[in-house]
């Protein structure tokens, strides 16, 4: 596993959030299946690319502590216009590294960044949103799919 390694401006969202646990896995597809017909509303879209987040605190295992939400969202220049019954987020700026993710079983590459990748990184998990960005080569269930997973990181201290 290579991430590269950015700094990120903040990024500004809109779209449909809810809360979950971490084994709800329907409300997800529940959440996309709402907002897929909403995105047309979004007049000030960056891109046609789709961002999932996830707003939680994880524990040392890297599991989320605690109920968390969960976005199905798109980048926006600016929240002048924002249609009713959706919701605006800024995603902070900082330091994410961005690992390429193929294939349908996202549970196992956030596990292997968590426990291989994470343990000899120099890095730890900061307390921003991860989140994935979903473009052109994203395919919803096909094996042959591409997203970025954008893990927020920051320097251990010696």
């Amino acid at each position: 596993m290579h991430p590269k390694l950015i700094e990120s401006s903040q990024i500004n969202v809109i779209g449909l959030s809810t809360r979950i646990k971490l084994h709800e896995q329907h409300k997800i597809v529940a959440l996309w299946k709402q907002f897929m017909p909403r995105k047309q509303e979004l007049d000030n879209c960056v891109s046609e690319k789709l961002i999932a987040m996830q707003v939680f605190s994880l524990d040392k295992n890297g599991d989320p502590k605690q109920d968390f939400d969960i976005w199905a969202c798109a980048e926006v220049d600016d929240f002048n216009s924002i249609p009713q019954n959706l919701k605006k987020f800024t995603i902070p700026s900082g330091k994410y590294a961005v690992f390429l993710h193929k294939g349908t079983d996202a549970r196992l590459t956030y596990e292997n960044i968590m426990s291989k990748w994470l343990e000899n990184s120099g890095y730890a998990i900061d307390d921003r949103p991860h989140f994935q960005v979903m473009g052109e080569k994203y395919k919803n269930g096909s094996h042959d799919s591409e997203e970025d997973f954008y893990i927020p990181i920051k320097s251990i201290k010696s």
